[in-house]
């Protein structure tokens, strides 16, 4: 997957977790569980799509890189690269 894959399907999957989240609005380094109020379920529900759409398993110790737009991304993207 790409970075501008990830992107969309990070911002679609923040939709889904927080229906009427305005993910598109959110600044790439913002940490957006402050922004859009997720509480720790929300957040739970985030890392259960996002391991379920992108086929990863997310361990609970890289949860703090999965904070922002930008630290998914390059997460979801090193680890679907084919090498």
């Amino acid at each position: 997957m790409n970075r501008d894959e990830a992107l969309v399907l990070i911002r679609d999957v923040l939709t889904d977790v927080v229906p009427g989240a305005d993910a598109a609005a959110l600044a790439p380094d913002e940490n957006f569980r402050d922004n859009l109020e997720m509480d720790s379920l929300d957040f739970l529900n985030f890392i259960e799509a996002l391991s379920e759409r992108t086929g990863l398993a997310l361990p609970e110790s890289d949860y703090q890189a999965l904070n922002t737009v930008d630290g998914c991304a390059g997460y979801v993207t090193a680890r679907t690269s084919v090498k």
